[in-house]
């Protein structure tokens, strides 16, 4: 009897991780990471002008590494590590769209260039970012777009040489932004080295920026965020 009641025990177990892990595949945009804190936010006080900072891990490690950035301030960090154009802009409405910010600041691709979620061509890349533009000015959102930052290869998933497909991609973000009056916030002009990668300074792994590093980024995006304000 005791042996039957370890066998059922372990075979709920085992189907209990299975639809956790079926629930998690199946949220493949991640709705779930800032569900509660979204309903937890609501809609923004009279006057208050609400940024939201969208993007991967370098968005989401900002209020990490540089938490009085975000200290005091109507920015609302929307980052997901990992995450690709296509996943942004499935999750945009919930993350972005519904907080009603004034401004939203995208910060995306590199993870696109990676293969995180498969392979992608620059102009995949290019229409999805084109597409959360899109729906951020039909709801009256103002847009700032970030250049990608500089990568000369990625430590998971090494050989892929990323950086001439970072030069590409932001080269048609700041022409896009310039014909589509867009605040275009360039970090990969002052960060890159000579290989086109990430300043030995700026990041402790060539990708992700340390304090350093995004004490580079921040009084550009804050610039960029006043402009698109005015703009």
């Amino acid at each position: 009897m005791k042996i039957l009641h370890l066998f059922l025990i372990t075979i709920l177990s085992l189907m209990f991780m299975e639809q956790s892990l079926l629930a998690q595949n199946t949220d493949w945009p991640n709705f779930e990471r800032y569900r509660e804190d979204n309903i937890k936010l609501g809609l923004p006080r009279l006057g208050e002008n609400r940024v939201v900072f969208m993007g991967n891990s370098i968005t989401e490690g900002w209020k990490d590494v540089d938490p009085d950035f975000f200290k005091d301030k109507p920015y609302i960090n929307r980052g997901i590590s990992g995450q690709t154009t296509p996943q942004m802009l499935v999750r945009f409405r919930a993350d972005v769209v519904n907080l009603k910010p004034k401004v939203v600041v995208i910060l995306a691709g590199t993870n696109d260039i990676a293969g995180n979620t498969g392979p992608a061509t620059l102009e995949m890349i290019e229409d999805n970012i084109a597409s959360m533009v899109e729906i951020a000015k039909a709801n009256n959102i103002n847009v700032v777009l970030c250049s990608v930052l500089p990568a000369y290869d990625y430590p998971w998933k090494s050989g892929l040489q990323p950086a001439e497909k970072i030069v590409a991609l932001n080269k048609w973000i700041k022409d896009y932004s310039e014909k589509n009056k867009i605040i275009y916030a360039d970090f990969f002009t002052p960060m890159a080295d000579e290989r086109n990668g990430l300043k030995k300074e700026y990041s402790e792994d060539g990708v992700h920026p340390n304090k350093d590093g995004y004490d580079v980024m921040t009084p550009l995006v804050e610039k960029a965020i006043a402009e698109s304000l005015n703009h």
